[in-house]
């Protein structure tokens, strides 16, 4: 009774109304009501428990990809899998990686010598800080070089920073750049200092960004306190994967397959020395610097003093890195539920596990949360209730480096992925605090909200979706694979953000071409420090360890929907609308500097787009009411190819591998989104020389698409029985 109390309140809140109380997106009356039984089976199997020992196992130790400790992770994945009655696959790469920090040092020369901290203290409370396999902060791909020179201050290091800094007449050839985290990818901060004609790099974590400003710091609170340093990769090649192999899978060198690699020389590595330090170690530097000129605003951090452009020549600090790299073996890992029906129709669920140190957050909650995911869909499986399409779970290896191995996967099975794949969903740190947030292709926003709308939020009586629209819409914490730019908003729905950079849906979304989200909960984080622990995770991501289980739920949701539904359960109406918001932003953009241009062509083609998208969409809801299963297979042929569309195999300006004329990673900050980059790249050179062309290129994808949906309903309509208005007249 008090179960059935809580159904009809949710009902009357409004939570379940598009969700298990109306109709789901692609299926029939009939299949409906059984995928309704088996998602109610399938949410008797979450247990806090479960995720919990899956957590521990996964977080005991630090695991850097290539390490022995790595490979124990893998090995547990892969057995987890097993045993829930999976098919696994363990797929090995060779990739160019560095063998660890090697020899770093930090310290002051002038006027005084002093070593500065470039580890995590020890703390108490902490029984992992005493871990001695914890590495020192650093920067994958950093160059090699012993440096002694003077600071130049560089607010965030991006390139506006630098441009800012030649204005004002500040020279930084031969000086070390003092950059703070924050505003781009670290590896871009080196490529323009770098650029600059700088000697050397140090990145910090300001306090003003994250740190005591925000609240209380570590071990008291969960803001980063003065020794806690962000690692991670600086690597910048305008292709993702491994820097040898660019387009191409990094197969194992074993004699029995030919690849071409480069040699490493040719590949654009950073030379210079690039090291990260926490705030402790910059103040001794930031507070001695001298220079006449105070920094601009909206450059001053949070530490208590002004900050300056320049330090002096009384100001010498010495910089020194020894990194070595060399050629590593790393493995992806796959386990498959095969599909009873159609085994060759994918959904892709994927998450990395190496970290940093530990990964408690990142990435290891989302890998433990898809651990305990193939558990319950195992036990649905060995009850008949198996899924109609394939189910995978990808566990991916040397993601922090630069998302290697799942793009050297997309890229061994490119052309499987192109005729099979569904959908590719990324959950990596996807349990990392209480705040749910997402970003999605067009094609999936409206089948995560039904998801949220079906599953309950722990303690209330809300859906996951009303607490989340009651939120930004934006994960609080690491913004890993979410959206920096403002996304297309539709009312009275929580904000979805678009696709950016930084994790592993790159690949088959924006190299092969297969709808994508990415989501997860979030809060507080030690970002890439050697505290992303499970001391951290049990006091402030979650104690209770309800968000786990939530979370399985949705993202069990989202694949049972599209494993079962009988046409793909897309959102077919959603491209004409997120393309007009796109193409008037990057109009925009455009008339800056060329006040007379027009986008109005492309968008013509948007207007027939939608035409044959609002079409398309009636048609497969008149189908689907007259519970029609005719042509099942090959209707679904025809929308998987529909974000195909804007594969474009000339690629992009910025880099050709990155294919997708809808979306990509922005090439000067490799975190935000850009929405149609090719018309954002050109906007970023304030150049007109190439838009003709790309026009031409944007309206062919977009006649794609939607001579694809009229195809879809041709295929709808000629198969339509007579008795229901079809057939010869």
């Amino acid at each position: 009774m008090k179960k059935l109390f809580r159904y009809s309140a949710l009902l009357l809140m409004g939570g379940l109304t598009t969700g298990q109380a109306q109709n789901f997106t692609g299926f029939t009356p009939a299949r409906q009501a059984t995928e309704e039984k088996a998602e109610a089976e399938f949410k008797k199997h979450q247990s806090s428990a479960v995720f919990k020992k899956h957590l521990e196992n996964l977080s005991s130790v630090p695991h850097v990809a290539g390490t022995p400790e790595n490979e124990r992770v893998r090995d547990y994945i892969a057995e987890t899998m097993r045993k829930a009655g999976w098919q696994v696959d363990i797929y090995p790469h060779d990739i160019y990686l560095p063998k660890g920090p090697g020899d770093i040092a930090v310290e002051l020369v002038e006027p005084i010598r002093q070593p500065l901290n470039i580890r995590e203290f020890l703390f108490p409370e902490d029984k992992y800080s005493k871990d001695p396999r914890i590495m020192p902060g650093w920067n994958a791909y950093s160059g090699s070089g012993d440096v002694t020179a003077e600071i130049v201050y560089a607010n965030y290091g991006r390139k506006e920073d630098f441009e800012q800094l030649k204005a004002l007449g500040i020279p930084v050839k031969g000086k070390i750049v003092m950059a703070r985290y924050g505003g781009n990818f670290r590896g871009y901060k080196a490529q323009f200092a770098e650029t600059a004609g700088a000697a050397g790099l140090i990145i910090y974590t300001d306090p003003g960004d994250n740190g005591y400003t925000k609240g209380l710091t570590f071990p008291e609170g969960p803001q980063p306190s003065e020794s806690i340093i962000q690692r991670g990769s600086l690597l910048t090649v305008p292709y993702t994967g491994d820097p040898l192999t660019p387009g191409e899978p990094a197969l194992p060198l074993d004699g029995k397959t030919k690849v071409k690699r480069l040699d490493p020389k040719d590949v654009a590595l950073h030379k210079i020395p690039v090291t990260a330090i926490p705030y402790g170690s910059a103040i001794d530097i930031l507070k001695r610097m001298t220079g006449a000129k105070a920094v601009p605003a909206g450059w001053q951090g949070g530490l208590p003093f002004t900050y300056r452009l320049e330090g002096g020549s009384a100001l010498k600090v010495r910089l020194m890195v020894k990194q070595e790299k060399a050629m590593t073996r790393i493995y992806e890992v796959v386990g498959t539920l095969t599909g009873s029906e159609f085994p060759d129709e994918w959904i892709i669920a994927g998450c990395h596990y190496d970290a940093w140190s530990f990964g408690a957050t990142d990435p290891n909650s989302g890998t433990a949360m898809l651990l305990s995911l193939t558990e319950s869909l195992g036990k649905l499986a060995k009850t008949g209730q198996k899924p109609r399409r394939t189910i995978k779970v990808a566990h991916w290896d040397a993601e922090e480096f630069g998302v290697i191995g799942s793009a050297e996967w997309a890229e061994q099975f490119r052309d499987e992925l192109t005729q099979k794949a569904v959908a590719y969903m990324n959950y990596d740190a996807a349990v990392s605090g209480r705040m749910f947030g997402a970003s999605a292709s067009p094609s999936m926003k409206k089948l995560l909200i039904e998801a949220t709308q079906a599953v309950e939020y722990p303690d209330s009586n809300i859906t996951v979706y009303q607490h989340w629209l009651k939120q930004s819409g934006r994960r609080g914490g690491s913004t890993v694979g979410i959206a920096s730019s403002a996304p297309a908003t539709v009312a009275n729905e929580p904000v979805i953000g678009n696709l950016g950079g930084g994790s592993d849906h790159i690949a088959p979304y924006m190299h092969v071409g297969i709808p994508s989200l990415n989501a997860g909960t979030g809060g507080p984080t030690l970002y890439h420090s050697a505290n992303d622990d499970l001391f951290f995770y049990d006091k402030f991501a979650d104690p209770t360890y309800k968000m786990g289980p939530m979370v399985e739920q949705v993202v069990g949701t989202l694949a049972l929907r599209l494993a079962n539904a009988d046409l793909l359960p897309y959102d077919l109406s959603r491209y004409a609308n997120d393309l007009s918001t796109h193409l008037k932003a990057a109009e925009k953009a455009i008339k800056a500097y060329s006040p007379n241009y027009s986008i109005e062509p492309v968008l013509a083609a948007v207007a027939e787009l939608k035409k044959n998208a609002d079409a398309a969409e009636t048609a497969r809801q008149d189908y689907l009411k007259a519970g029609r299963t005719d042509k099942l297979a090959e209707l679904n042929k025809t929308m998987l190819q529909l974000e195909k569309s804007f594969i474009d195999p000339k690629g992009m300006a910025f880099g050709s591998w990155y294919r997708s004329l809808y979306a990509s990673s922005d090439p000067y900050s490799g975190y935000a989104s850009w929405m149609l980059p090719g018309f954002l790249y050109e906007a970023s050179l304030k150049s007109t020389a190439n838009l003709p062309d790309l026009e031409n290129r944007y309206k062919k994808a977009i006649q794609t698409l939607s001579e694809r949906l009229a195809t879809l309903v041709e295929g709808i309509s000629a198969g339509k029985p007579a008795s229901l208005g079809g057939g010869k007249k």
